[in-house]
C-alpha cells in the first residue's frame, strides 16, 4: 500500500504512438485494464472529466473505476482526499499506469488525458502541426475555467444555497453568467465548435464548457433562447453518446 492508502502497482509499460508529438502513449492495446481511479461527484466539474473518459473509452477502449465523493458530507476535506488534492475539491484522477500519479483541477485533468491517452488527437489539436488551433483550444478552455465556471458557480450558490437572500449578489453573478453566454454566442454564430478551422472541430474546449452551460436552469436561466447559437451547440453536444453517459456519472 502507498502512503495514500492506494495499492502499490507495478508500472505498466505504455505503447508509444507516432502522431507528430513526443512521448504519446495509449493503453488501447490492453482495453481490459482500468488505468484510472476517478474521484468525482455529480457536478459540472465532475462531468467534464467523465465525458472525456467516456469519449476515450469509446475510441480507445480505455476504462476506469469511479469513486463517488459525497461533498455534502465534506468527504473531500478528509485527510486522505487532501493528500490527493490539497484544495479539497472534486474531481481527482489517479493514473495507475503512471505510478498512481494524481491530477486535480478539471482543465489540468482534461489536458493530461489528452496528452497521454488521446494518441490519435481525436479531441484536441497538435501544437506542432496545428499551433493556431491548439492555441484557440487553450484560450476557450481557460475562458471557461476562469469565467463561466466561477461566475455560474457563484450564481448557483446565491440562488440555491446562500443562507440569506442577497439580491445584489444574485444579480451580479447571473448578469455576468449571461454576459459570458453572449461571448460564447458570438463565437458560435458561424461555427459548430469552439476551436478549430472553419466551423471547428469537437474538442476538449467544448467538453470543458458544456456541463456548465447545459446546467443553466440550476442558476435560474430558464432557457437559452437569448443565445441561439449556444442553444444549438448545447443540443449538438448533448447528442453525443459519450456525453449522454458521462453526464450520468457517478
Amino acid at each position: 500500500m502507498t502512503s495514500l492508502g492506494l495499492p502499490t502497482l507495478k508500472r505498466t509499460p505504455l505503447t508509444a504512438k507516432t502522431t507528430g508529438r513526443v512521448n504519446d502513449y495509449s493503453t488501447a492495446t490492453s482495453p481490459s485494464s482500468k488505468p484510472f481511479l476517478f474521484y468525482t461527484a455529480g457536478t459540472p466539474n465532475g462531468h467534464k472529466v467523465s465525458i472525456l473518459l467516456e469519449e476515450l473509452k469509446g475510441h480507445y477502449g480505455i476504462t476506469y473505476d469511479t469513486h463517488a465523493i459525497d461533498i455534502s458530507k465534506g468527504t473531500q476535506k478528509e485527510p486522505w482526499f487532501l493528500a490527493l488534492n490539497p484544495n479539497g475539491r472534486i474531481p481527482v484522477l489517479v493514473d495507475r499506469n503512471r505510478g498512481g500519479f494524481a491530477v486535480f483541477e478539471t482543465a489540468a485533468i482534461l489536458l493530461y488525458l489528452e496528452r497521454h491517452y488521446d494518441t490519435q488527437g481525436k479531441f484536441a489539436f497538435d501544437p506542432q502541426t496545428h499551433p493556431d488551433e491548439h492555441s484557440e483550444m487553450l484560450q476557450w478552455i481557460f475562458f471557461t475555467h476562469g469565467g463561466i465556471g466561477p461566475m455560474q458557480g457563484q450564481a448557483n450558490h446565491f440562488v440555491r444555497f446562500a443562507p440569506e437572500d442577497i439580491p445584489y449578489a444574485k444579480k451580479r453573478y447571473l448578469d455576468e453568467t449571461k454576459r459570458l453566454y453572449g461571448v460564447l454566442n458570438m463565437r458560435l454564430e458561424s461555427r459548430d465548435w469552439l476551436a478549430g478551422h472553419d466551423r471547428g472541430s469537437y474538442s476538449i474546449a467544448d467538453i470543458n464548457a458544456f456541463p456548465w452551460v447545459s446546467g443553466h436552469g440550476f442558476c435560474g436561466i430558464e432557457t437559452l433562447d437569448e443565445w441561439p447559437s449556444v442553444k444549438a451547440w448545447v443540443e449538438r453536444t448533448r447528442e453525443r453518446p459519450a456525453v449522454m453517459v458521462g453526464m450520468q456519472v457517478p
